[in-house]
């Protein structure tokens, strides 16, 4: 029986993975995941997929450990599993079997075994996702947009207290992403939902707690609005000529880069005023996150409430 209490945090401790070509996806890895949105931030290949099916129990870790309450999540896989749902990046799905057939099938496989009660449940998730009027199509015939929706019907069943999502909103389109989004944060008031992405504005606008992986290591951890707080005063912004971006570039810390109609919108980082032509802005997370990525300044922890923000430079 899962005794796990609600509130009880992910624990991970000194976990590293070295795969058998000798690339090195986790290296010492340190973390603390509370009940509720977390998210996990970092580019393509910075170890993000190998963490989470370490934690989801598909893959072995080299050592290190992670305990959830008064589980073992290395050693009992089983007990995971039972209250697991997992979204993989890539999501395989069986030929020529109908949405509503397989989301049936792999509701049986989680033991909800009454089918009445079964039946009810695959077609509120199919219209939660928003893909009820398209039960009756092949699940292989699907859009990606749609599979990844299918994808995440499957990954609620059986009411999981805890639910792994990688890169979950790829191939979604602004509707089905808000769809998706919401849901999630409907279902962080009962469970930990890990949500592992290289794309900022999801955990801006989701997670009230997050850290930032790269290369197999934690670079930060914390509060989104606490440490885009810790920037404040120090980013800095101006409009360019195409041409003038690499004199910036070799005078200033950039940030950032974005087009706005034809000239270039930089953003920068600086302690004091870097003179005519730049403005204060606030910062937000994707200032943090480029911060983070490029060494730029080291993110220090300040009193905090529940849990406490801890940095690990690599």
């Amino acid at each position: 029986m899962i005794t796990t209490l609600p509130s009880t945090p992910i624990q991970i401790r000194d976990l590293s993975k070295t795969y058998s070509n000798g690339h090195k996806a986790l290296s010492g890895v340190n973390l603390d995941i509370p009940m509720g949105m977390f998210g996990l931030l970092g580019p393509n290949g910075a170890g993000k997929s190998s963490l989470m099916r370490t934690i989801g129990t598909l893959q072995e870790a080299d050592s290190g450990t992670i305990q959830w309450g008064n589980i073992n999540v290395l050693e009992e896989k089983i007990r995971v599993r039972q209250v697991l749902g997992y979204l993989p990046q890539n999501f395989g799905v069986y030929p020529d079997i109908s949405a509503e057939n397989l989301l049936n099938h792999f509701a049986a496989l989680k033991g909800i075994t009454n089918g009445k009660e079964r039946k009810a449940l695959v077609n509120y998730l199919l219209q939660q996702v928003n893909l009820y009027e398209a039960r009756d199509r092949a699940v292989s015939g699907f859009s990606g947009g749609m599979r990844q929706r299918f994808g995440i019907a499957q990954a609620l069943l059986g009411d999981p207290h805890l639910v792994i999502v990688d890169e979950p909103t790829a191939g979604l389109d602004p509707a089905e992403r808000v769809r998706f989004l919401n849901l999630l944060s409907e279902i962080s008031q009962r469970a930990a939902i890990i949500l592992s992405t290289h794309i900022v504005d999801d955990v801006s606008e989701l997670c009230p707690h997050m850290a930032v992986l790269t290369e197999g290591s934690i670079r930060v951890t914390g509060q989104p609005m606490e440490l885009m707080q810790q920037l404040s005063g120090k980013v800095w912004r101006i409009r360019l000529n195409r041409d003038e971006l690499p004199i910036y570039e070799k005078k200033f810390q950039i940030l950032s880069t974005r087009f706005f109609m034809g000239d270039i919108i930089a953003r920068i980082y600086s302690e004091s005023d870097p003179g005519a032509g730049f403005e204060s802005v606030e910062p937000n997370l994707e200032d943090v996150y480029f911060c983070v990525m490029k060494s730029v300044v080291a993110l220090q922890p300040r009193a905090l409430t529940e849990p406490p923000l801890t940095v690990n430079q690599p």
